[in-house]
């Protein structure tokens, strides 16, 4: 798997095919595919680029951003990326610094926080390794890191999934065959409306607007949804306190490498857990940026996420280029599969 929701943005990157290239993040799905793709991935901070023209999933958490080989060509096509737009209503109108400076002010007496909870039980070996490895290679550049306490995040993965399903039912209802997406013609218009939706999303899609659809419900809304916006407030608030005493927040990306195609199909849940170190970045809006770290046994690449507090991309992108400029794991090409491999 190149990771999703934008592996084909990554892919063509790791091929050689573009410079650069685009994708959008709700809960990973940028810095995901740049981890398992070996390249690097950057969301920004939530309203800091314009999203319009991208179809809505969960407008609260959905931000777009870059691809690179570099984190140099990151900062530059963030610089290009970034700004107002008064066709998105939640684009900041805030003013754009030029990022490329900063890539060289190094990381002495950077403050980096390592929380707890991202090492978790069943973690792949090699992630965790290479991981640790990169902070002492931070360390070693003159960076000052510390154990810190994100004591909200398990319940991250169920609050995000109500949120952002939640949110992806109420957008996605307009494409019923009037006047957004594809139109099926049918005997009424209640049997147009339904021929439509089933031949134009796939099962994920439909599982995941079902899922939604139930948590806003009478008698759920309570339930689900206004709870899992409390739990977001705690888990933004853990942010913020973390980010009283360091600058930047180090973690894994995922708790594995790359999965075979198709192996995470029959157990959604599963696939879903693949998310769990980056979508409390998106419940809390916060800049974050993988670029590459290591590689597995089977020479699959490791991703290292940095997280910055809010408007903090100058800070994610001078760290992971102190890192990257220490290291060559970003001058890798992953490794070819065959057939039969």
């Amino acid at each position: 798997m190149p990771g999703g929701s934008s592996g084909g943005s990554a892919v063509a990157v790791a091929a050689g095919m573009a410079l650069g290239s685009l994708g959008t993040d709700t809960g990973g799905s940028i810095r995901l595919p740049a981890s398992y793709c070996g390249v690097v991935g950057m969301k920004p901070t939530y309203g800091r680029v314009s999203r319009y023209g991208v179809i809505a999933y969960a407008s609260s958490l959905d931000q777009v951003g870059p691809f690179a080989r570099t984190v140099e060509d990151c900062a530059l096509l963030l610089g290009v990326l970034a700004g107002h737009d008064p066709r998105d209503s939640t684009s900041l109108d805030r003013p754009v610094p030029d990022y490329t400076p900063a890539l060289r002010a190094g990381v002495d007496g950077l403050r980096i926080a390592i929380p707890r909870e991202y090492f978790v039980e069943g973690m792949q070996p090699e992630v965790e390794r290479a991981v640790r490895a990169a902070v002492d290679t931070l360390g070693g550049l003159g960076a000052r890191a510390g154990s810190a306490s994100l004591p909200h995040t398990e319940y991250a993965v169920a609050t995000y999934y109500v949120i952002a399903t939640a949110e992806a039912s109420s957008n996605l209802a307009r494409y019923d065959g009037v006047r957004y997406g594809s139109r099926l013609a049918g005997d009424s218009l209640l049997d147009m409306y339904c021929r439509t939706r089933a031949a134009g999303f796939g099962p994920e899609v439909k599982r995941r607007i079902m899922l939604g659809t139930y948590a806003l419900s009478a008698g759920y809304y309570d339930a689900y949804y206004l709870k899992a916006q409390k739990v977001r407030t705690l888990i933004r608030r853990d942010f913020a306190r973390v980010f009283e005493q360091a600058d930047v927040i180090v973690t894994p990306t995922a708790p594995t490498t790359a999965f075979r195609l198709g192996e995470k199909l029959a157990d959604p849940l599963q696939m879903y857990l693949s998310d769990i170190f980056t979508i409390s970045v998106n419940l809390a809006g916060l800049p974050g940026i993988v670029v590459p770290c290591g590689v597995d046994d089977a020479g699959l690449p490791i991703g290292l996420q940095i997280v910055g507090p809010p408007f903090g991309e100058e800070v994610v992108l001078r760290t992971a280029r102190a890192y990257e400029a220490a290291t060559e794991w970003h001058t890798r090409r992953p490794p070819r599969v065959g057939a039969g491999s």
